[in-house]
């Protein structure tokens, strides 16, 4: 309970009101000492415009091994099980999914692993590839394939008729 307390904290010291993560799930499991949250059923996370729908999300969060009540602070939330999601980043809109799902909120860095797909809205762009980083601040994105699955790229062109 002295874990979800300080979530709830957490939650609203490093978001303004208007900058709230929810997280609704059918479980939550707290590891207050270790410093691991994790919701399964139905997770769907969202963040200002941001959204990310998984079987399950475990987030780690700054441990607390002497089990006082502290601030925790998010160092890294993982998805996996369907995941699909929204993001907003530098004027960019992307869509997207995967096996699994990682985001690193110190860095703004998003990670999709296994049967990455992700979609550039505003340019009409689509990547799909084994492994897919993307960076919040900058709006780059980065692909890795393989030998028997090589990165795709699809850009709708417009033609010009004569």
């Amino acid at each position: 309970m002295k874990f979800l307390f300080c979530l709830l904290v957490m939650v609203n010291v490093l978001f303004a009101a208007e900058d709230k993560l929810i997280i609704d799930a059918n479980k939550f499991e707290a590891y207050d000492q270790k410093g691991i949250a994790i919701f399964t059923g139905d997770v769907k996370m969202t963040r200002i415009k941001d959204k990310l729908d998984a079987n399950e999300v475990i987030v780690y969060l700054t441990p607390n091994p002497d089990g006082k009540a502290k601030q925790k602070e998010p160092l890294k939330y993982v998805a996996t099980g369907d995941v699909s999601f929204e993001i907003y980043s530098n004027l960019k809109h992307y869509t997207g999914k995967g096996d699994k799902v990682i985001y690193l909120p110190k860095e703004s860095k998003y990670e999709i692993i296994g049967n990455g797909y992700l979609k550039e809205i505003n340019e009409d762009k689509t990547l799909s590839g084994d492994v897919i980083y993307i960076n919040q601040v900058t709006g780059e994105a980065t692909v890795k394939g393989s030998k028997d699955k090589p990165v795709r790229f699809i850009l709708n062109i417009e033609s010009k008729k004569q």
